[in-house]
Formats: structure tokens, C-alpha cells, sequence
């Protein structure tokens, strides 16, 4: 049940309060207000996103020599612009970005994320980190559950399913696989209920999943203590630990796309949406 009131605010605070007015998140004025007066009472903590954009792209050269790979555009716009507005669309609005290699490319792009609707930092790796490494480096950013996407990655997925699940089944790791018909360049899983208990890098074999990771983790940070200080690769670190069923698997129907490779970008540029 809600109330009418009338208030009086001064003019340039009211100026603000209009530029948060989008037409769809936040309809109108009334909402914008209403908006900011429940999260001054009700503070909702910021769910954070950790992208990993720092590799060097060497299966797109040529065209990575002078553009990092997160950076190829599809559809006129980076490829991590479009993950960006999967993450905002699910108000994951704290943002890090893992760079490297031409990682100021990115930076001067995508600056603070305010032009985007999000808050962006980023970590630098002066040496390759790897997947693990680099969220390792990162360990004390992380005091909840959050969400790790690799940088080269289109879907249409709707983050919070993942992240609700992962909340609800209390696993250490929840990971987002995609069925795929063809499995002969990719790793499956198999599964036990919603446990990941084995992983299967690119099988020969018909009689196994079609399931496969689709590069987007929630992690709780309990997590990383497994992780080796250093380099290291996360998807390694999966396989050692899944016969202790602390991994789960859920499974995305959504568009799924990654752009790891000319003939995978090719069709990204040809056939995404």
C-alpha cells in the first residue's frame, strides 16, 4: 500500500533526480524518488562482476595485433560492451576487469563504466595470470558470492538465474553450461543430479554430455583458497576438485556465442542479433 505525499525539493537536486529517469528501469519521477529514499534505508549491496579480458587473442591474428580481443566488434560495438549490457540488465553493477595485453585499449573506452549505467575498476596484469591467476590477484575485493564471465563471450543468458541458484544450492562454484551439438572442439561435463562430478576435454566419443562450460562462474570466496598464488589456470583447477562434487552446473538455454576464433567470430558478426 503506498501513500500520496507532496514535498518541495530544491531545483538542482531535483535536476539530478531527473537524469536517473530512463523511461524503463526507472519510468518517472515519482519512481526515481521512491528509488532513492528506499535504498537510503534499504542499502542494497552491489553485486560484482569479474570479467577476464587480459589474454592476447592469438587465434584472431591478425586482427588482435592492434585490438585486444574483448574489443573486436560485433554488431558495431565491442564484444565486451555487449556483456557489459547483459550485466547492467541484471544489476550487476560493480564491475572488474581484468586487462593485459592492450588493456588501455579498453580502458579508454570503457573509463569508469559511468557512460554505461556502471561502476568499472580494473587490474592490471604487468605478466600473464591466466583465468585463476587473475582472480587470485583479486582475492580480497571479494567478501560474497560474485560472478566471473571470460571477455570474449556473447549470450542473452539472464544472469540472475545462475546467481539465484548459486544462492539457493550453497555450492562452492556454480558453473553455466549450454548444450552443443557439436562437442569436438569443447570440454563436457558429467553430472550427477545438479553436481559436476567429472570433466571431459574435447571427447571422441558420442556416449557423453553435450553440455559444456559456457565461461560464466559464480564463485563463492571460500573458493579461492585452492587457487595457487601465481599463474594458474581456473578450468584446471575445476577438474582436481569435481570428484568433491563442490561444483554445480546449471543449464542455460539461451543464445551462446564464443568469439575465440576467426571462423566463431566470423559467424558472430554474420548471424548475432
Amino acid at each position: 500500500m503506498k501513500d500520496r505525499v507532496t514535498i518541495t525539493i530544491n531545483r538542482k537536486t531535483l535536476e539530478k533526480i531527473d537524469k536517473t529517469v530512463d523511461g524503463i528501469n526507472i519510468p518517472n519521477r515519482s519512481i526515481a524518488i521512491e528509488r532513492i529514499i528506499k535504498e537510503h534505508f534499504e542499502p542494497v549491496k552491489s553485486k560484482i562482476a569479474f570479467i577476464l579480458a587480459g589474454g592476447s587473442g592469438t587465434r584472431l591474428r591478425p586482427l588482435t595485433y592492434e585490438m585486444p580481443k574483448p574489443m573486436m566488434p560485433v554488431n558495431g560495438r565491442p564484444i565486451l560492451e555487449h556483456i557489459i549490457e547483459q550485466l547492467k540488465k541484471a544489476d550487476f553493477l560493480d564491475i572488474i576487469i581484468s586487462v593485459g595485453y592492450l588493456g588501455s585499449k579498453i580502458h579508454e573506452y570503457f573509463g569508469d563504466g559511468s557512460k554505461f549505467g556502471v561502476r568499472i575498476r580494473y587490474s592490471e596484469e604487468t605478466s600473464p595470470l591466466g583465468t585463476g591467476g587473475a582472480i587470485k590477484k583479486n582475492q580480497n575485493l571479494f567478501h560474497d558470492d560474485f560472478l566471473v564471465l571470460n571477455g570474449d563471450n556473447l549470450f542473452d543468458f539472464d544472469l540472475n538465474k545462475i546467481y539465484e541458484f548459486h544462492k539457493k544450492e550453497k555450492p562452492l562454484v556454480t558453473l553455466a553450461l549450454v548444450p552443443r551439438d557439436d562437442i569436438s572442439q569443447f570440454g563436457v561435463v558429467e553430472m550427477e543430479g545438479n553436481k559436476i562430478v567429472k570433466f571431459i576435454e574435447k571427447p571422441k566419443t558420442e556416449q557423453v554430455s553435450h553440455l559444456v562450460n559456457a565461461g560464466i562462474y559464480v564463485i563463492n570466496p571460500s573458493f579461492l583458497s585452492l587457487l595457487p598464488q601465481g599463474e594458474s589456470n581456473i578450468s584446471r583447477i575445476f577438474e582436481q576438485v569435481a570428484e568433491k562434487k563442490v561444483i554445480n552446473g546449471f543449464i542455460y538455454s539461451g543464445k551462446w556465442l564464443p568469439c575465440d576464433s576467426m571462423d566463431l567470430y566470423e559467424t558472430a558478426i554474420k548471424n548475432w542479433p
